[in-house]
């Protein structure tokens, strides 16, 4: 029945071997990366006895497929680069998943010794003003402040980008529009 599919979904199947625990976690760190605190309470929902899981995970440190300054530095230039993140909101992802203090510092201090936060701001904005229409008011420069803050960066580097911000910044920002070729009207 729907109920029993359901209960079964919420509560992996109990491994019982340190060996099945071992396979479960590569399989899991296939499909993507984890931090040893995420792959602690990931073995910890699946094992029948919790005593395998340190063995499990010191056997994954040892073979380096779990590395928190590892993991911190490549999650850290992954979300400044692709996602345009700032400092603030990758620091408070590391920390959920469990990375320690001294790795994330370490690994900001990398990734932003190369990136400059102004640049990425700006090139948010860019993204923002180029479906912009009308002029900008209060309201929508609020909502890009509220929007940069959420997205991580400092309060100082948001305000300092959007004074450069006006309506004619936001037309050169915005697609070019074609010119009439000769014989067509404007």
């Amino acid at each position: 029945t729907i109920l029993s599919l359901m209960r079964s979904r919420s509560s992996p199947r109990k491994l019982t071997t340190e060996q099945e625990l071992y396979t479960s976690a590569l399989r899991a760190l296939m499909r993507r990366a984890h931090s040893i605190h995420e792959m602690r309470q990931y073995l910890e929902r699946r094992a029948e006895d919790n005593d395998r899981v340190s063995r499990v995970i010191a056997r994954l440190r040892e073979q380096n497929y779990l590395d928190d300054a590892r993991y911190a530095l490549d999650y850290a230039r992954q979300h400044a680069q692709s996602r345009r993140q700032g400092r603030f909101r990758i620091a408070r992802e590391l920390r959920t998943r469990g990375v320690p203090d001294r790795h994330i510092e370490a690994a900001l201090a990398v990734v932003f010794a190369d990136t400059d936060e102004s640049a990425l701001v700006r090139a948010r904005l860019k993204r923002h003003l180029s479906h912009a229409r009308g002029p900008l008011g209060q309201r929508q420069l609020a909502g890009l402040y509220r929007s940069l803050l959420r997205a991580g960066f400092s309060a100082d580097i948001i305000r300092a980008e959007l004074r450069g911000v006006n309506r004619a910044d936001a037309t050169d920002l915005s697609e070019p529009t074609e010119e009439p070729t000769e014989g067509e009207l404007p």
